[in-house]
């Protein structure tokens, strides 16, 4: 981005990248971000994959799926400058041979949602940029005073 931020809410090292590359602890904007991860697993009866002669194949047995909600807010004192949010949907399925662990779909919905807040950063870059530029600045200045 082109300006720097502090980071007032939200862990550091859970940054969307753009965001994580633009930390400075003096800057007066201000960064507040935010993630929240739901499950949902879903896994076939127990009755019809013991009597199903397709899982010994590989069919699958069930998903485990994640969807990830993230909320970034970039303000100068009591002024907004962009307000994102985005949400994006992780499910892998599993069969009797192989199984991906929790961790590794929360870890895909997070990698996911946080390129979705970069990309509405990036496609709002210019008109952030002017807002901070103009953040501070008074709207009608006096002249000769």
């Amino acid at each position: 981005m082109p300006f720097k931020g502090r980071l007032v809410a939200g862990d550091p090292t859970e940054l969307p990248p753009a965001v994580a590359m633009s930390l400075s602890i003096t800057s007066s904007v201000t960064f507040t971000y935010r993630e929240e991860l739901t499950h949902d697993d879903y896994h076939v009866p127990l009755i019809v994959s013991a009597l199903d002669p397709a899982n010994l194949v590989g069919a699958p047995l069930g998903d485990i799926g994640v969807t990830a909600f993230a909320s970034l807010s970039i303000s100068d004192g009591d002024r907004i400058l962009g307000d994102y949010t985005a949400k994006e949907h992780v499910s892998k399925s599993y069969n009797m041979y192989s199984q991906p662990t929790h961790k590794e779909v929360d870890d895909a919905a997070r990698a996911a949602v946080r390129n979705r807040i970069d990309q509405k950063l990036y496609s709002d870059e210019a008109r952030l940029a002017d807002a901070v530029a103009s953040a501070g600045k008074s709207p009608n200045p006096s002249v000769g005073q």
